[in-house]
């Protein structure tokens, strides 16, 4: 999500770069952010090397972390190690999941290219990785009325055609937006209509 908000800076941990999803469900991530290197990212797209990459099965069958060198998946196009000709040779692997219907997944892969990720740092970016987890929930208590207001901002009606074309009162339209709002911890309108189109809620 635009200016999510993190509270450890993963290229301090990461110094060779990192790829981080979180709410991965039946379609694209919530929030993506790759800073792993260019060159690498250009021969992982090309090569289509995701289908078969260990990291990606362990972080899609497995909660918790991981460090790269002890993930026991088969690695028949070494993937593992081209990527350590671009100086991500040593890494960690998070990923967390709701336990409910939706099960939706995040993860993050980090790594380094001197020395293995200590305990504690492994640590610190799982609690980083479940906070945001869990920061990103998409609100389930929208009610219908507050969703077709904020469909209707982000068609840029303003409040008097909201309410024409509602046939409510302005007032009654603030009320929805301002429950939106709320729910979806948005500092106004149009950030709430963006963060719920973002979740699929609209």
């Amino acid at each position: 999500m635009k200016g999510l908000d993190t509270s450890l800076v993963f290229s301090d941990f990461a110094l060779a770069g990192h790829y981080l999803a979180l709410r991965v469900g039946f379609a694209f991530p919530v929030f993506e952010q790759n800073e792993l290197p260019i060159e690498w990212v250009k021969i992982y797209t090309s090569q289509g090397f995701m289908l078969h990459d260990p990291l990606m099965k362990w972080v899609y069958t497995h909660t918790g972390a991981v460090r790269w060198s002890a993930i026991d998946i088969e690695d028949p196009r070494e993937i593992l190690r081209l990527a350590s000709t671009f100086s991500l040779k040593y890494g960690v692997a998070v990923s967390c999941v709701d336990n409910d219907q939706t099960g939706q997944r995040s993860f993050g892969t980090f790594a380094r290219s001197d020395r293995e990720f200590t305990d504690e740092e492994i640590h610190q970016l799982s609690e980083e990785i479940l906070r945001l987890h869990v920061e990103t929930k998409p609100p389930t208590n929208l009610t219908n009325a507050e969703k077709e207001v904020l469909a209707m901002v982000k068609n840029g009606l303003l409040l008097k055609q909201m309410a024409v074309e509602l046939g409510v009162s302005q007032g009654a339209v603030k009320q929805r937006l301002k429950n939106a709002k709320i729910k979806l911890k948005a500092k106004n309108s149009a950030q709430a209509a963006a963060k719920a189109l973002e979740y699929g809620l609209i």
